[in-house]
């Protein structure tokens, strides 16, 4: 079954994206909730004269995120975590507290585009990718120290 995104969806597309998913997915769960809409004819002109008309609007969000990222590239995080005596955290460092420390630097990323490679369990330095457009990635060092 085509479908045709009205927002970005975490593995599987982006927004306006044509992809190709089971029926029952896209019936049961993407149509409903409103994430996509069914990929008619009528439907692929509308969203390329859509995409047609934000061009424009696309290449300045595009030179932001490429703005942002040639920022976040210098930057290198101090995340505070309880450490024991072996050097392992007690629980694990997830990516709302990779987006906490970077509004606190001053930027503001949703926690849903930061990933690992993957847990963070122990101290030490690692990298965090962060998915600021749709053509623009961004990894951040990160440091876990003690608290």
């Amino acid at each position: 079954m085509d479908i045709i995104l009205k927002e970005d969806l975490k593995g599987l597309g982006y927004k306006n994206d044509l992809v190709t998913v089971k029926p029952g997915y896209g019936r049961n769960y993407l149509i409903p909730k409103g994430v996509a809409i069914l990929a008619t004819e009528t439907n692929k002109k509308v969203v390329a004269e859509n995409i047609k008309q934000a061009a424009h609007k696309a290449q300045k969000l595009k030179k932001d995120a490429t703005d942002l990222a040639d920022k976040l590239s210098k930057l290198v995080l101090e995340i505070g975590a309880k450490i024991g005596e072996s050097g392992k955290i007690f629980g694990s460092i997830t990516p709302l507290q990779i987006s906490d420390a970077l509004k606190n630097k001053g930027f503001n990323i949703d926690r849903k585009k930061i990933t690992f490679k993957g847990e963070v369990k122990q101290a030490g330095e690692y990298e965090a990718m962060i998915d600021l457009h749709k053509e623009v990635h961004q990894s951040v060092k990160f440091a876990v120290v003690a608290e």
